[in-house]
Parts: C-alpha cells; structure tokens; sequence
C-alpha cells in the first residue's frame, strides 16, 4: 500500500530533521509534509474502495453458499422422491438425505465462517492501518503548531 510508504517517508523526515536547540522541536520543510499529507488523503479512498471490495466480495461468497447448500438440498429432495417406490429404498433416501443436508450445511457453514474471517482481517488490517496513520497526522499536526 502506498499509504504505508507516505507515512514511511513522514517518519524519515521527522527523524532527519533538524533539531531546535534546548527544546523537543524539530525544523522541517512545511511544504514538503503538506504534500505527503495530501498525497495520504488522495490515497485514502483507495484503501476505503478496497474494503468496499472485500465486504461485497464476502457478501457474494456468502450468497454462492447459501446457493449451493440450497440447490444440494433440491437435489437431494428430487432424489428422495424418485426413491419412494419400495420401503426399504424410501428409508435409505431419507437417511442420504440427512446425510447431504447435513455435509451441505456443514459445508454452508465452513464457507461462510472462512469468508467472514477472510473479511474481517483485511478490515481488521485495514483498520489498524487507518488509526495508526490517523494518530501520525494528528501528532504531525500537533507538533507543526
């Protein structure tokens, strides 16, 4: 992310910076941090639109599960009514059926669970990405006044 290499540079230049004798301050070039900061904000909804991404990508995942684990539950239920002639066939049916509906949620389950996951540590990276640039810019804000 170029974010990351902005905010890397902001910190070179701080800690290049000339220092102001018997106090904490530093000198830097006011233009040279503005345009890092405005280079950070153009750059920030890029990041945003990438989670947008993520969060319809999940969704789009999640939508194929539940797809998928109804069309099983279709075909098992097609399969129980071609079955019902003798009892013996009708009682295997219903326990395949059982068996399908079973491995179809499971499988429902796991796909959701792992896109719900996926989702939230690119969010949760994402996150943490954004605080800790937001905090940068404020104690670089701080400090220029």
């Amino acid at each position: 992310m170029e974010i990351f290499t902005l905010l890397e540079a902001l910190e070179e230049i701080i800690e290049n910076a000339k220092k102001v004798p018997f106090t904490n301050k530093i000198m830097v070039e006011e233009e040279e941090i503005l345009d890092i900061i405005k280079d950070i904000r153009l750059k920030l909804p890029e990041d945003l639109k990438q989670a947008k991404w993520v969060r319809e990508e999940r969704e789009r995942i999640l939508a194929e599960a539940r797809k998928e684990a109804d069309d099983v539950v279709k075909e098992a239920e097609n399969r129980i009514i071609a079955m019902i002639d003798e009892h013996e066939i009708t009682k295997k049916a219903y326990e395949q059926k059982n068996q399908i509906m079973e491995a179809a949620n499971e499988n429902s389950r796991q796909i959701t669970q792992g896109a719900k996951e996926y989702a939230d540590n690119i969010l949760a990276e994402l996150e943490k990405s954004l605080e800790k640039a937001l905090r940068e810019i404020s104690q670089d804000r701080r400090e220029l006044k």
